[in-house]
């Protein structure tokens, strides 16, 4: 008994002093995977790169905190956006890299709906890099070994629980794979075919770090779930009938541009990362929406907030 309440009082204690932004279990995530990257598997990106477009994301989110007067700097959004497009782009040009980087954290500040943005960024740019034929994502890269993916499910579990947006992600993963063991049930395939497409590392990425964006997901749990059938039969679609590689990628870009419908029609309380008020008379504090809002806003405040009046 003393040994249990000893236990339940150190876990009580961790949680409390645990980090309540979500994003910093993020940052730490994607840096564990991008070093494993690099050292055990790699990666066809080099320390240049990766530096690159790490420091041309921290200076765009300088440049939008300036312009757009925020209240104070934070560099913890973009750093997830260069961490990932570490994980994902690649290119040639050290230009492209840095560009994309700058592209990915300015489309935070200008893509925006009521509040919210209307593109994740990193797929957003990973899209527009894809389409001008300037880079390519590597979805290969990661391998099969088990206990890999099972490190990335472990990290990105961690994270879309800190970011209450678990739902997405598993009714996702759940509907991608009913898509693909029948679409190869309907072809006459084996199981290992489906499970095989199953075994990668960048579809556990975008489920548990991309499409799981709480920026950009619906605000009520029916829209997320929604949400998510929408992007598993886009991708669908994309592969299987257009045969066109990166489904998830093109899939999401494009049923992002619904969720304000879904919004309108499934409303929900507003997810927040936290709470930056203005530090000085006039200084405006509008900006700060672009990462931060009131927590969980009852609906009827909502408009408001969108109008500026609170």
């Amino acid at each position: 008994m003393e040994l249990g309440f000893v236990f339940r009082t150190a876990a009580d204690r961790a949680a409390r002093g645990a980090p309540k932004d979500a994003r910093v279990y993020q940052i730490a995530a994607l840096s564990s995977l991008l070093a494993y990257g690099l050292t055990a598997l790699h990666f066809e990106i080099g320390l240049a790169q990766a530096a690159i477009t790490i420091a041309s994301a921290i200076a765009a989110q300088w440049a939008g905190t300036k312009l757009a007067r925020l209240s104070a700097f934070d560099p913890k959004s973009a750093l997830i956006s260069a961490l990932s497009l570490c994980l994902l782009l690649r290119t040639p040009s050290l230009t492209v890299a840095a560009a994309a980087a700058a592209l990915a954290v300015g489309s935070k500040f200008i893509l925006r709906w009521r509040g919210k943005h209307v593109f994740n960024p990193t797929n957003l740019t990973l899209t527009l890099v894809l389409a001008s034929g300037l880079g390519w994502a590597s979805p290969g890269q990661w391998g099969n070994p088990a206990i890999f993916a099972f490190a990335i499910l472990c990290l990105g579990t961690l994270v879309v629980t800190r970011a209450a947006r678990a739902d997405v992600t598993l009714a996702f993963l759940g509907f991608h794979a009913a898509i693909l063991f029948g679409y190869s049930a309907w072809l006459g395939q084996p199981v290992a075919v489906p499970l095989h497409r199953m075994q990668s590392g960048a579809l556990l990425l975008f489920a548990f770090f991309m499409i799981s964006d709480p920026k950009t997901t619906p605000d009520s749990r029916t829209g997320r779930v929604l949400f998510a059938l929408l992007v598993a039969a886009g991708a669908a679609v994309v592969q299987f009938v257009m045969y066109r590689t990166n489904g998830l990628l093109w899939s999401l870009v494009a049923c992002s541009i619904l969720t304000p419908l879904i919004d309108r029609i499934l409303p929900g309380p507003r997810y927040a990362w936290t709470r930056v008020p203005p530090t000085r008379p006039g200084e405006s504090n509008r900006g700060d929406s672009h990462e931060n809002a009131v927590p969980f806003l009852p609906a009827g405040n909502r408009d408001r907030l969108a109008a500026g009046r609170i």
